[in-house]
């Protein structure tokens, strides 16, 4: 994998993510970014703007709904029993890629720092809605979609999140 051919934009207008390699579109689907909106404070619960690397990947070869808690696999797999079970748990799932912002006073170091906040690109319930803001400031996929895109980036890969729409 290069990551200096490799692109993820997200778009937070669209609620769409697109990969690109070398500036040709390989993927693009919905995602669901935060219900606060975009901003990039510790303790806003909002989606970071700006550059971003994928810092680490986690939950490689792991079954798609691993529930994770504190990036660890806890032993279960999801199901909507489990999720009325504990409806207020916040459902990371099956593969996350963890965000550390490029821009520092943006959304690197101090009181914005996307990996400080645990900004991850993760799976989520698939009976979730795509395309309608509901994450705490993450990027929320589909898992078989979130897995297709962890087995095309590598730690590295640059991560642009817009306010504005994707250019097509």
């Amino acid at each position: 994998m290069h990551t200096e051919k490799l692109l993820i934009q997200v778009s937070i207008e669209e609620q769409r993510l697109r990969l690109l390699d070398n500036g040709k579109p390989v993927m693009d689907t919905l995602v669901a970014t935060a219900s606060n909106g975009p901003g990039e404070v510790m303790h806003s619960e909002c989606t970071p703007r700006g550059w971003h690397r994928v810092r680490a990947r986690i939950g490689d070869e792991c079954p798609s709904g691993t529930v994770f808690v504190g990036r660890r696999p806890t032993g279960e797999i999801y199901t909507p029993a489990l999720k009325a079970a504990e409806p207020e748990r916040d459902w990371m799932l099956t593969r996350i890629l963890w965000l550390c912002g490029m821009e520092p006073g943006n959304n690197r170091f101090g009181n914005v720092d996307s990996m400080r906040r645990y900004i991850y690109i993760h799976g989520c319930p698939d009976e979730d809605v795509m395309g309608v803001p509901s994450s705490h400031g993450c990027v929320k996929m589909r898992n078989n979609e979130v897995i297709e895109l962890f087995d095309r980036v590598a730690v590295g890969t640059r991560v642009l999140i817009q306010e504005t729409p994707l250019e097509n």
